[in-house]
């Protein structure tokens, strides 16, 4: 099997402690001076040896390291001695706990506190002098005093870098809750354009389609009419739409938002663009008069109406588009219905994407509300069928729609 290649810092303490304790070999600076079973002048040198390769597993194998560095340090107790020897094998127990596996981080300080326990009280028994007790603190300073330090010091590691990993995960949180935030204002940039600007062009596209394929002067004209007001009140709009996008100035006329009252603008105008196509307009106000909307609820019924009608001069049949408006009262839940003629269109006709019907539900989920749309059979004296739009938009007023 070929051993891993050991760190370089691994490296550097493994050639310290032995040329420290082949100098204190050299200079006979042993332990003590006692006979020992192993006392010969070379006999130091084996653990010692042992004991430095071991340093090189340190961090890449502790646990070899470890139970290699145990039997040394028991080999060297029968010598003379080296304290770069015991040294090492402190740094190995250190080392053991910090960087061996989460098992051996918490077995081993519990093991060597339960050894100096168990040779302070052999040490007593054995020579019955309160002076053993000293040689129970040096079994501690060697083996409990290193695993308690790797304990600390790994917990300390271990919470650093639990919080470094957690403030990750914030920064991640709110790099997500950013873009969705971002996501969130281009989808009320897209509703907002949309149904600010799609009436006027849906009006401009049909008459001037009117006015291409029909060869009547007034025809022509009515058409030509109609395209110049669309297309300055949708240039209107679309400035209205930028100034709430820019940050306004002292000087910058201020962006109202559309309420309940401009309705009947919104219908007399409806009224004129689809005049061509036989489409008629009536507004049903049965509102409350003292009812007053909250501001999202208004701008929501306004522009809920302003994209029926524009899909109404889109795709209706010639005949009345009704637009009611119901409720209101405070407590209660203003309702707006949009019917309109279904059939096939006998004159120009607009194309539609369906980002409309999108764009009214998604405004309705905002509010919490209720959204419905979609053909149902007519009244007996109208048309056979009729597309039919209802919200109902609770009056509350602690949300503010994306638009």
């Amino acid at each position: 099997m070929r051993l891993p290649r050991p760190h370089r810092d691994d490296a550097l303490i493994a050639a310290a402690g032995l040329v420290g304790g082949l100098l204190l070999w050299s200079l006979g600076l042993n332990l003590t001076e006692d006979r020992r079973p192993l006392s010969g002048d070379w006999a130091t040198l084996g653990p010692l040896v042992v004991m430095s390769c071991m340093e090189l597993l340190r961090r890449t194998m502790p646990r070899t390291a470890l139970a290699v560095g145990t039997l040394a340090i028991v080999v060297d107790q029968f010598t003379p001695g080296n304290i770069a020897t015991v040294l090492m094998y402190t740094d190995i127990v250190y080392a053991a706990v910090v960087y061996g596996t989460p098992a051996s981080a918490r077995r081993i300080p519990y093991t060597t506190g339960l050894v100096t326990v168990a040779a302070t009280v052999g040490f007593l028994a054995w020579f019955q002098k309160p002076a053993a007790l000293l040689l129970g603190v040096v079994v501690g300073l060697v083996a409990f005093g290193p695993a308690a330090t790797g304990a600390l010091v790994r917990n300390h590691r271990e919470a650093a870098d639990a919080a470094r990993l957690r403030a990750e995960q914030t920064a991640l949180l709110a790099e997500m809750d950013r873009s969705q935030a971002v996501i969130a204002e281009r989808a009320r940039m897209a509703r907002e354009l949309h149904d600010m600007v799609a009436n006027h062009l849906s009006a401009i596209a049909i008459h001037s389609t009117a006015a291409l394929s029909l060869d009547e002067p007034a025809t022509t004209r009515q058409a030509l009419t109609v395209i110049r007001q669309n297309s300055v009140e949708g240039l209107a709009e679309m400035r209205r739409l930028i100034g709430l996008l820019r940050d306004s100035g002292d000087d910058a006329e201020p962006a109202v938002a559309p309420t309940l009252a401009g309705l009947d603008a919104l219908v007399v105008q409806a009224r004129t663009n689809g005049e061509a196509s036989g489409l008629s307009f009536t507004l049903d106000d049965a509102v409350e008069e003292d009812a007053a909307p909250p501001a999202p609820v208004a701008l929501a019924a306004y522009r809920i109406v302003q994209e029926s009608l524009t899909n109404a001069l889109k795709h209706a049949h010639a005949g009345e588009v009704v637009v009611r408006l119901t409720g209101g009262a405070p407590g209660d839940a203003l309702t707006v219905t949009v019917t309109s003629p279904y059939g096939r269109t006998r004159g120009p006709r607009v194309p539609g994407s369906g980002s409309g019907l999108v764009g009214m539900r998604e405004r309705v989920a905002l509010l919490g509300g209720v959204f419905e749309a979609g053909p149902e059979p007519g009244p007996a004296d109208g048309p056979a069928k009729i597309w039919r739009v209802r919200a109902v938009l609770p009056m509350v007023d602690d949300k503010e729609p994306s638009a």
